[in-house]
């Protein structure tokens, strides 16, 4: 009997989507064809590839109505706020206007003797194992640029946004892009792992849990395959004396609570100078109550539900052990809130870092938020984690931030922002947050491999 993957949608917890698995031989097959195919695709000039690649995402905007609604149903995020394919193009585009700089020889030596450069090759086929938050911008990081640079690109969507992997491929073959060269395969876990182990693939880039990253990297053991992996994340918050208040309380918790607090650099847990801390409260509670929870498909709702009632039953749990151990919830309980995926944004304070909501990722829309004295404090709590994606530093003086992030474990040093991917600048992560980096000009580092030619043109 065929294995079937099903998305449970969290609006009503009805089958909204389901697909056969490929057979662990048709899913061989498919990585054949990739890798039989990726050698003319590389052949390609790089502009016909960059055209082809910006006229895939191109025909992605088209229907952005409806892979809006169909988001919706899958994971939960309100049609209000238009989908994702602003920031799609935004890094699509980025990454297509550097990739010639990002794939140029290096030039170090064109004379009469000598001509001495290192190129960057394809890595090959390229495994993109994507996560259902965010499910077309965190694709688009590795499946733009590593097309751009010639590779083939296998795209293995969360079985929660099962649609979204055809819905690219779709629109990348109707723009041109061969049906080989960019392939959306369902995969069980068992075949994935197996297609790993038997080294068939020339890099993989996954975003997902701990436990997940770790059982890819024991997967590639001794194939010497390369990974990029971005896994979980606690992302602090710092408002210093010097902050503007009423921005610090307003992007702090949006960053806390947008897609109910379903981000991979969402803030988790803020810190606050004693001589804010009250007034810091007194706004994030104001702004938590605001939230209309209700069904994505309503353009009210501006929160809906988690993508699912057992990621909602954790935050819970964390919510309710830090209540039991000291901490004060300050959100009473929306009528909407279901005992479901439907959860009330919540505000904890007197929390520490004892509560497992100040030090596992709860990745709900729940933020807790403590009292400090100076920035060493700070300092000490937020390097007080295992994860380190992103931090947000709200003052006045750059140099002061700058020093500070200087001493962060993170991979990004926001200063009076949060929860946003400049693709000029490498996304990667430190810590248990994983390894590698993905968009800016190191994006197509990771992406290809470096070839050094040394052709002397003397024999003499």
């Amino acid at each position: 009997m065929t294995k079937m993957l099903q998305c449970i949608s969290p609006i009503d917890g009805s089958v909204y989507a389901e697909r056969p698995v490929l057979s662990p031989d048709e899913a061989r097959a498919g990585v054949a064809r990739a890798m039989a195919a990726q050698k003319a695709w590389a052949a390609r000039p790089l502009d016909e590839r960059i055209a082809l690649v910006r006229k895939g995402v191109e025909r992605l905007g088209e229907i952005n109505d409806e892979v809006t609604t169909e988001m919706a149903w899958q994971m939960g995020r309100p049609v209000r706020y238009g989908g994702e394919f602003g920031g799609v193009n935004e890094r699509a585009s980025y990454m297509a206007e550097i990739a010639h700089d990002g794939l140029a020889d290096i030039l170090l030596e064109d004379s009469a003797e000598f001509r001495r450069f290192i190129r960057r090759e394809p890595h090959g086929v390229v495994l993109v194992i994507a996560p259902w938050n965010y499910p077309y911008m965190t694709a688009i990081n590795t499946v733009v640029p590593a097309l751009i640079a010639g590779n083939a690109v296998v795209l293995k969507h969360a079985t929660q946004t099962l649609l979204v992997g055809e819905r690219m491929a779709q629109c990348f073959h109707e723009a041109g892009v061969p049906e080989d060269v960019f392939q959306n395969v369902f995969l069980d876990h068992d075949t994935t792992e197996a297609l790993i182990a038997e080294g068939r693939f020339g890099f993989i880039n996954f975003t997902g849990s701990v436990g997940a990253g770790a059982r890819i990297e024991r997967a590639a053991a001794g194939t010497f395959t390369g990974l990029g992996l971005e896994l979980g994340g606690k992302d602090p918050g710092y408002v210093m004396d010097d902050a503007d208040l009423d921005a610090a309380v307003a992007t702090l918790m949006d960053a806390a609570m947008y897609n109910a607090g379903q981000c991979c650099c969402g803030i988790e847990r803020i810190y606050v100078h004693e001589s804010l801390f009250d007034r810091f409260i007194a706004g994030a509670v104001a702004f938590a109550k605001a939230y209309k929870l209700g069904n994505p498909l309503d353009q009210e709702t501006t929160i809906g539900p988690m993508a699912s009632k057992r990621f909602a039953d954790l935050v819970r749990k964390q919510i309710a052990d830090a209540v039991a151990a000291g901490a004060t919830a300050h959100v009473p309980t929306f009528a909407e809130d279901d005992g479901g995926t439907y959860l009330t944004p919540q505000v904890l304070t007197d929390v520490t870092h004892d509560m497992d909501v100040m030090r596992e990722e709860s990745f709900g829309p729940v933020v807790g938020i403590m009292k400090v004295k100076d920035d060493e404090q700070a300092l000490a709590l937020m390097n007080d984690s295992q994860y380190g994606l992103t931090v947000s530093l709200w003052t006045q003086d750059a140099a002061r931030a700058e020093a500070l992030g200087q001493r962060l474990d993170t991979g990004t040093v926001f200063m009076n922002r949060a929860d946003y991917l400049d693709p000029g600048l490498c996304w990667t992560g430190c810590k248990s947050t994983g390894r590698g980096g993905s968009l800016s000009i190191l994006g197509y580092y990771n992406l290809t491999r470096p070839k050094s030619y040394h052709l002397k043109k003397v024999t003499k």
